[in-house]
């Protein structure tokens, strides 16, 4: 069974003016579990969209999105919260740590939202922080990492809740070549481990390192295929 399955996926926004924008035009995408897709684009292609889409953050206009099987349509925002908290991890450019808590909380809060117990999440956040190796760094604040440092703990808190999908949006756009690359050797680590990624990425060769290539373009997938 396919782990993503977009069907005639449109969306569009209204200006002030009610002049109505088209984003997406009649997106059809699979994902199925495993893969590791890269989605490319220039600015305003809508990959971005197609991002905040897949993750549930934002709704279709028209169309059915099949997200672990389930008809995200039907459900309501609490049911679709649920639904993401259990399927997938988010790994951002900007890393969305809270600067006020610690590196081992900040891995912590998926579980949090999830109803886990407090021994629950503190095990598996430094868990997890130990696959990044950062155990040294648990009672750290975001602010006291270097920025490779951050997207580590922001792999280890998607991966806390155990999802099937990681989606990743631009997760090297804040940090130079050599750390780029050490994040994205961790992210081919995960996809042989069994970790659908789906990665959105202006940089070329940052998507080599997928195994399947989707191009956006004014809205439209003009190629989906293997890695070029």
């Amino acid at each position: 069974m396919a782990l993503i399955e977009m069907d005639s996926i449109c969306k569009s926004y209204v200006l002030g003016d009610g002049t109505v924008v088209p984003i997406l035009k009649s997106i059809d995408l699979t994902v199925y579990p495993g893969e590791f897709v890269a989605i490319m684009g220039p600015s305003g292609s809508g990959k971005s969209t197609l991002m905040n889409l897949l993750g549930t953050l934002d709704r279709p206009g028209s169309g059915i999105y099949l997200l672990d099987g389930e008809n995200t349509k039907i459900h309501n925002d609490q049911e679709l919260a649920h639904l993401r908290n259990n399927t997938i991890g988010f790994v951002f450019q900007g890393f969305n740590l809270l600067p006020r808590r610690t590196v081992v909380d900040n891995i912590g809060l998926p579980l949090f939202y999830g109803g886990e117990k407090y021994k629950e999440r503190v095990w598996r956040a430094e868990h997890y922080l130990k696959e990044m190796g950062l155990s040294k760094y648990r009672d750290y604040l975001p602010g006291q990492l270097s920025g490779g440092q951050q997207q580590r703990v922001a792999i280890a808190r998607a991966l806390a809740g155990e999802p099937k999908l990681l989606l990743a949006d631009e997760p090297t756009g804040n940090l130079d070549s050599t750390t780029s690359d050490e994040i994205m050797k961790i992210f081919t680590i995960l996809n042989s481990e069994g970790i659908t990624i789906v990665l959105v990425t202006h940089e070329e060769d940052i998507a080599r390192y997928a195994k399947r290539l989707v191009h956006v373009k004014d809205g439209e997938i003009i190629y989906d295929g293997p890695m070029y």
